[in-house]
């Protein structure tokens, strides 16, 4: 069974019952917390009125009446270190052989170069998937990192469209995925297409996503819609390395500015240390608004008139079509 809770006004899930027993453990759920699954219609409670999550009594052991087994409790709890040790030791005998081999089988898959971006991209989904999964359970994370795999998808796309070297997506946990542009673009408006290949995409994911909704009635899905269209309106904003910040160069690069105030506010407001990290990692950028331009830099932002035209239609509609996804997915519990 899949869960939701809400801390502070915020919701998350779905999440797996064990999932949910374990923040319960760890303290990530207080009893105050609000829970929900689809058992309890359009009502949350509180986590406490669960029994089995908070249980109102806890057994505890009869008094001792019989000195005498502390004797053999005590031997067992002494000799529990050399038990310990003797089993790591056949744990390390049986690993290292599996972990030589794995060496090796590396070794000869680097040779196979035309493995290596399967492996590349394959191996850190896995990774990302196994990280989000801990938060939010499997099912959900492997659906939210197929929808950052999509919306990289479209900045392969687009790159090979404009004629760009690019390399294999890369997925890093909690920070999203990206893919390395092998040689750069040669002026903004290459840039800014490579830019908005992704959020065209990865809206399309997310809405593919709400159409399973409305055909099959799962709310999973539509969950999924809803981080889909945030995904993407979020990568939107013009600042910096973010989607956003390469699609306004064939607008104007000022607009970084507006960016800048828009994440700082949300860094204020709803501190993250990634956005944090954007916010730092952004400056450099940001700075070079105030230097002067040389000529080769100057043609680099040279976009006509039609061409900025075409792009800020782009853009901007495709800022009003996810706040709109968002509006109709989001869903109150």
């Amino acid at each position: 069974m899949y869960w939701y809770y809400a801390k502070n006004g915020n919701r998350f899930g779905p999440i797996h019952e064990d999932e949910l027993n374990r923040l319960v453990r760890e303290g990530g759920i207080l009893p105050q917390d609000l829970v929900w699954n689809f058992t309890m219609g359009d009502q949350w409670v509180t986590a406490s009125s669960i029994e089995r999550l908070f249980p109102s009594r806890t057994a505890t052991p009869p008094p001792i009446h019989n000195q005498e087994v502390l004797t053999p409790v005590t031997q067992l709890a002494l000799s529990a270190p050399s038990q310990t040790s003797a089993f790591t030791q056949k744990i390390k005998r049986f690993f290292a052989p599996v972990a030589a081999g794995c060496i090796v089988g590396f070794k000869y898959l680097a040779g196979m170069k035309f493995l290596l971006p399967i492996l590349k991209t394959g191996g850190t989904m896995v990774l990302s998937i196994a990280a989000y999964a801990m938060h939010w359970g499997w099912l959900f994370a492997v659906g939210f990192v197929l929808l950052i795999l999509v919306h990289e998808c479209g900045h392969l796309v687009a790159a090979k469209k404009c004629g760009l070297k690019v390399g294999a997506p890369i997925f890093i946990p909690f920070m999203g995925a990206l893919i390395a542009l092998k040689e750069a673009p040669k002026n903004a408006w290459i840039e800014s297409q490579v830019g908005i290949g992704g959020p065209i995409l990865g809206t399309i994911g997310a809405a593919a996503c709400e159409v399973i909704f409305l055909l099959t009635g799962n709310a999973f899905f539509r969950d999924l819609a809803y981080t889909g269209f945030f995904l993407n309106l979020f990568n939107l904003v013009p600042l910096g390395f973010l989607d956003g910040g390469r699609i306004v160069t064939a607008l104007s690069p000022w607009i970084w500015l507006v960016g800048f105030v828009i994440l700082a506010g949300l860094t204020y407001f709803h501190f993250n240390f990634l956005l944090l990290l954007i916010l730092i990692l952004s400056l450099p950028r940001l700075f070079s608004l105030f230097k002067q331009k040389s000529d080769a830099e100057r043609r680099y932002y040279e976009v006509t008139t039609e061409q900025r035209v075409i792009m800020a239609s782009m853009y901007f509609g495709l800022i009003a079509f996810l706040v709109l996804g968002m509006q109709m997915t989001h869903v109150i519990r």
